[in-house]
């Protein structure tokens, strides 16, 4: 369990002012002069040594990542951090407390990972649902410059940064990086081809990295205490501290920062209050919010919440985002309710997304019922494996997945209702 002295965000539950004054009391913009005065190659070099990997669900190094970016402009182009708060995944609020109890650990963590990517300025782009979190961050950013923290001179560093913040219309697909550039540049939020990558052609036509609200929000403290401070957490290649959403049928859902690989058991009992009924109530978790395939209670008993672990057992860690789903919940209607999510959500660029999610969608409303033969099933699979790894974004893989984990997990449920639908026709025509 993580002790309290290893705690990145200190006022996650808004205990305590978000202001400026507030955030500098408790050790943001200490000493950052100093950390931009290392250089940017220190800079990447301790990122890579924390081991941190994105917090957006993908699960890329993050040191790595800013690594990518250009040195030097041959074309004079300028290069540019995006920070992705969008957050639309369905069971994910992790990036919304941040923004709304310490904004300042995400606006220090602009200036310094701008700083190490040569960035001329960040753009923050928050999700249009965020209306009262927009306004802080503007608000944060506002008393940054207000202190000499941004603008001219940034933190008396000679480097010259801004910050924006960008206000999207409410859309998932915008929470795809190239989808976001696209939002940010005024057009139509629809995912781009890659390569070119945005490291390469991004927002505006330079050089871009688009990173996740907590993975640019822990950078700051990762550099004042130190790589190994934060490698020493958490497991091997998968290190650190990290948020978990814990929503659903448990007693207290809650959002607290654990450390990685804490089991998924220990995480439930010790901070959302057990499940609702007891442990033998439940019947699966999502463990990753909704794109990742469910993991029934066998799984979950021994299960360890990092990257490697989930994927060992053919699910994700994701964004973090835990829903728990006790024996009250109708498995297969719930995923037929993410399918909808997902074709509504579905830019329509891609044949196999835009008409699979759809397709999808109606049959698995059909298996909610048992209105279907069981020779679907295996259809329904096969098609799933069709929009998998077959679109220009991950929109297909997060709609196909959750069909997946319920087939591999729940097959015999889907079964039963197939026979007991007939059954009743059977009956009814006697």
């Amino acid at each position: 369990m993580l002790k309290d002295q290893d705690r990145i965000f200190t006022n996650i539950y808004g205990f305590q002012s978000w202001g400026i004054d507030a955030a500098m009391k408790r050790g943001d913009w200490d000493g950052t002069k100093d950390i931009l005065a290392k250089g940017q190659d220190w800079i990447i070099d301790q990122m890579k040594e924390s081991g941190l990997r994105g917090r957006g669900g993908a699960g890329f190094p993050t040191g790595v990542k800013w690594s990518f970016m250009p040195k030097e402009s041959k074309d004079g182009r300028p290069s540019y951090l995006v920070i992705n708060a969008d957050e639309s995944e369905p069971g994910t609020c992790k990036d919304r407390e941040i923004m709304r109890h310490d904004p300042q650990k995400l606006v220090e963590g602009a200036l310094i990972a701008g700083y190490a990517m040569r960035a001329k300025a960040a753009y923050i782009y928050v999700r249009g649902e965020f209306y009262l979190e927009a306004e802080r961050l503007n608000a944060a950013v506002a008393q940054a410059y207000e202190k000499g923290f941004l603008g001219k001179n940034a933190c008396g560093s000679g480097y010259d940064f801004d910050v924006y913040v960008h206000r999207g219309a409410g859309a998932y697909i915008c929470g795809e990086e190239t989808a976001l550039i696209e939002s940010l540049e005024g057009k139509k939020g629809q995912p781009r081809l890659k390569p070119p990558f945005p490291a390469n052609v991004g927002v505006f036509g330079c050089p871009t990295t688009v990173n996740n609200v907590e993975s640019i929000a822990v950078a700051p403290t990762i550099l004042r205490r130190g790589a190994s401070w934060f490698a020493g957490l958490g497991r091997p290649n998968n290190t650190g501290t990290k948020i978990f959403c814990i929503s659903g049928h448990v007693n207290t859902p809650c959002n607290v920062e654990e450390e990685m690989g804490i089991p998924l058991r220990e995480l439930i009992e010790k901070h959302a209050g057990g499940v609702r009924g007891g442990w033998d109530n439940l019947l699966a978790v999502i463990p990753g919010g909704s794109s990742v395939p469910l993991l029934p209670k066998s799984i979950c008993d021994d299960v360890l919440m990092d990257f490697d672990s989930l994927k060992e057992v053919k699910s994700g860690l994701g964004t973090a985002a835990v829903i728990v789903m006790d024996k009250t919940t109708d498995i297969v209607k719930a995923i037929a309710r993410l399918s909808y999510f997902y074709k509504h959500e579905s830019c329509g660029q891609c044949t196999p997304c835009r008409e699979g999610t759809g397709w999808m969608w109606r049959v698995m409303e059909r298996l909610a019922v048992g209105q279907a033969e069981k020779e679907e099933i295996d259809m329904l699979l096969d098609v799933t494996k069709q929009v998998e790894g077959h679109t220009i974004c991950a929109l297909g893989d997060a709609a196909a997945w959750p069909i997946q984990g319920l087939i591999r997990h729940f097959r015999p449920e889907i079964e039963r209702r197939i026979d007991v639908y007939h059954g009743r026709q059977i009956e009814a025509a006697e």
